[in-house]
């Protein structure tokens, strides 16, 4: 399937992207920046879904970017949606085939880290896979990767050093920790925040791990980062909604896109 959909889109581009973009809840608005872009709806790519969460538009955006050949995903799938793993992890897929080999995945998150406060970046260190599924599970597909990946380096060390060096160069104060990942589409209780904190999470949200495991596997080298949008349940004394996610991803735009678009001409 992800070699049927890869041949739709190459079929479609000039430029063989090496860069692929990841985009969250609130933050797709970095591909607008994008410079002669094509546009693919997911619903156009064979084998593709349609995403149906508020602030992910649903297509790639291939083009350039700050020099670089990217290919962007703006909106993702979620497990929550009722997607299988494969149809979670497909574009990711895609991406390799189509050559890219460094991915920046990002979210929205919840802070657990009492030291966090909504609104702030954080640079994913490594996760928690609390799904309890795997995207690797079945047969292994040999052409893209080993059956026993080594996730010690999920998120790439050099990558992440460049990434903190980058932000304390513009003066961007980011966070570092570990992400959590829940299945949703419900928030955390507190008393599973306290578990998630217990464990070591710094962070909470409902994608990400799928996309970081099935990218190691094919080989590419992936890094992270966390908006933080709201403080988990129970960290303050408030009711949690989406509304407030991409109000407070929004506020975070000016400062996530400086990060990330000085990043990206680094590499």
């Amino acid at each position: 399937m992800y070699r049927v959909a890869a041949e739709f889109i190459k079929d479609r581009i000039e430029r063989i992207p090496e860069i692929g973009l990841v985009l969250g809840s609130g933050l797709g608005s970095l591909a607008d920046s994008i410079e002669d872009p094509t546009f693919i709806q997911y619903k156009d790519i064979p084998g593709f879904p349609e995403t149906t969460v508020p602030g992910h538009i649903g297509r790639f955006v291939v083009g350039e970017y700050r020099g670089k050949n990217v290919i962007a995903m703006q909106g993702r799938f979620h497990y929550y949606e009722g997607r299988e793993m494969e149809q979670i992890v497909l574009p990711i897929r895609v991406m390799r085939i189509l050559g890219v080999k460094i991915l920046v995945v990002t979210n929205a998150a919840g802070g657990i880290n009492p030291d966090f406060s909504a609104g702030d970046l954080m640079m994913i260190e490594d996760h928690i896979n609390f799904l309890g599924l795997n995207p690797l599970r079945g047969s292994n597909l040999d052409e893209l990767g080993p059956r026993f990946p080594d996730m010690t380096y999920a998120y790439d060390p050099f990558l992440r050093k460049k990434l903190m060096e980058i932000a304390q160069e513009l003066g961007i104060p980011l966070r570092k920790g570990v992400y959590a990942m829940m299945p949703g589409p419900s928030y955390e209780t507190p008393a599973e925040i306290k578990m998630l904190k217990a464990m070591g999470a710094d962070a909470v949200g409902m994608s990400t791990v799928p996309e970081v495991i099935a990218a190691v596997h094919a080989g590419m080298k992936v890094v992270g980062i966390s908006c933080i949008t709201n403080m988990a349940a129970g960290v303050l004394d408030k009711p949690l909604n989406h509304l407030e996610v991409m109000e407070t991803a929004e506020r975070s735009k000016d400062q996530f896109m400086s990060l990330l678009s000085n990043f990206i001409a680094s590499l």
